[in-house]
């Protein structure tokens, strides 16, 4: 059973993602601590609330956490947690990100309500093993401001639109990222908790 550590850095309930990744297959430690994550076959990153104040907290980790990166370790990141795999964010100001992305997280456009809360379908691009067995316009469930602007769409696995089209799937190698919350989205988010577990194990 390969051991997934879920990065609690004050930032979301995580009670729900590690009863979505058990149900997968993995075993988690909710952790704060470097030496957790060297330890562990995979990182999961989640976060809601704000991009400041996230990357901040996890600044005692992410030395740990892009080492874990760099030598294969898969990551998932969930909605803030996508977007501090980004080069920068723009909200409150231009604040810089784990640059594991290259791109922008900018701000939903002003035509449509935000917070962007609730369900939407994704329109995947092409095919991932994160997205196995995942039917396309399935409804996933959204909560953010502000979204993924990639300087490449090469790792766009699936698109969303709320007022713009956006990325909503990302993966680059071991690094895999959902804007919305795959542990509140229904038999399709869990999918996707089971496809990342599966890339674990593999």
């Amino acid at each position: 059973m390969p051991r997934a550590a879920v990065i609690n850095y004050g930032v979301g309930n995580l009670r729900s993602l590690q009863r979505g990744l058990e149900k997968s297959g993995a075993k988690v430690l909710i952790t704060y601590s470097p030496s957790d994550l060297a330890k562990s076959d995979a990182i999961v990153l989640p976060g809601v609330g704000a991009f400041a104040e996230a990357i901040k907290n996890l600044s005692p980790l992410s030395d740990a956490l892009l080492q874990s990166v760099r030598d294969g370790k898969p990551l998932l990141g969930i909605c803030l947690g996508l977007q501090l795999l980004f080069t920068r964010s723009y909200e409150g100001g231009s604040k810089n990100g784990l640059n594991l992305i290259q791109g922008e997280i900018v701000k939903l456009p002003d035509t449509v309500k935000t917070p962007h809360i609730g369900w939407n379908t994704i329109q995947i691009a092409k095919p991932n093993p994160l997205v196995e067995n995942v039917q396309n316009n399935s409804f996933m469930y959204f909560v953010h401001t502000y979204s993924p602007k990639p300087s490449e769409q090469s790792g766009v696995i699936a698109y969303t639109e709320y007022g713009v089209k956006f990325p909503s799937i990302i993966a680059k190698k071991n690094l895999f990222a959902t804007q919305f919350h795959p542990e509140k989205s229904s038999k399709p988010g869990l999918a996707i908790l089971k496809n990342f577990v599966k890339i674990v194990k593999r």
